[in-house]
């Protein structure tokens, strides 16, 4: 007997949507876009994707770590597919920025929409079990996805893209939560088995965006030491979110 009203779902998953959006605000502060922010910015974005990746295979582990280890290189294959795809294209162009800048922020952003469809099937199964179970599960998932808008604005903005299109943008990335929230809820049964592909291929393609985009770039324009600070500190820092968030 379903006892949450379908609407309550999905305007539970459209709030964790909204919340990524947030992300983008720190960067209202940004003034001077030199290489070395633009190597900074890579650098936290790295540490925030790395965290996100850990409890990614955290969470799937705990329901089947077989599906999702074959999730892990389902989204290897699938991002380095796209990203050879995107190369044959040279007249990329997303929130007005253009070239080689467009072709990442697209990667990114795709990256994080896998995510967000895990996410989305996660927050459906979570009210498969109860109203409470959902709440707590959508209010961690909301808190959890502001640092992950931040870590698309920090690709995005340091590379000409407003702060307002980067919001938009992170935003659009989470739309997948609210959309499969409800399916999820509705077919719990069907969905659930194929949560921890889901966040497995998640954690896959952010691993390859990581080490072969967002730190290699980093370290032309910074020492590589100070990458290294960064990125631990912030993955410390989503760490810390997620720990309070289970708390």
């Amino acid at each position: 007997m379903i006892d949450t009203p379908v609407l309550v779902v999905f305007f539970a998953a459209l709030v964790t949507a909204i919340a990524t959006g947030l992300g983008a605000l720190p960067l209202l502060a940004v003034k001077h876009l030199s290489p070395r922010v633009l190597a900074l910015a890579n650098a936290a974005a790295a540490g925030l994707m790395l965290a996100a990746c850990y409890g990614l295979i955290v969470e799937g582990f705990a329901f089947d770590g077989r599906r999702t280890l074959a999730g892990i290189v389902a989204g290897l294959v699938f991002i380095v597919a796209a990203g050879r795809l995107l190369h044959r294209h040279e007249n990329v162009s997303v929130a007005e920025v253009t070239g080689a800048d467009a072709k990442r922020i697209l990667l990114i952003v795709g990256i994080m929409t896998l995510h967000s469809a895990a996410e989305g099937v996660g927050v459906g199964v979570a009210y498969g079990g109860g109203r409470t179970l959902g709440d707590f599960i959508t209010a961690a998932i909301a808190l959890h996805n502001v640092p992950e808008g931040l870590a698309i604005s920090l690709v995005m903005v340091p590379r000409g893209a407003t702060v307002v299109r980067a919001a938009g943008w992170s935003i659009f990335s989470s739309l997948p939560q609210p959309l499969l929230a409800v399916p999820a809820f509705l077919f719990v049964l069907v969905f659930q088995p194929w949560l921890p592909v889901g966040l497995g291929l998640a954690a896959g393609a952010m691993f390859w965006m990581v080490f072969a985009e967002l730190i290699p770039e980093a370290n032309e324009e910074a020492q590589p030491e100070t990458v290294g600070i960064v990125v631990t500190l912030s993955f410390a820092l989503m760490l810390g979110v997620q720990t309070l968030l289970e708390a």
